[in-house]
């Protein structure tokens, strides 16, 4: 993109925001309310981490430590 349509495309995105008067949203991007991770991958892996422990728990205390 040339430098003059680049000014001209931030100058139409602070013209809109002139007219809003208060109202100017803190960034121009869209905001994802999308987790990096699914949330049943964080909740198998807590699974595995937990029931390993549980089961390192019990194979030290029949082991008598």
């Amino acid at each position: 993109m040339a430098a003059k349509q680049r000014m001209n495309v931030a100058n139409n995105a602070f013209n809109k925001n002139i007219v809003k008067r208060g109202n100017v949203e803190k960034s121009l991007k869209p905001k994802s309310a999308e987790y990096p991770a699914a949330p049943w991958l964080i909740g198998l892996f807590v699974f595995v981490v937990c029931g390993s422990a549980v089961f390192e728990i019990i194979r030290s205390v029949k082991s008598g430590w």
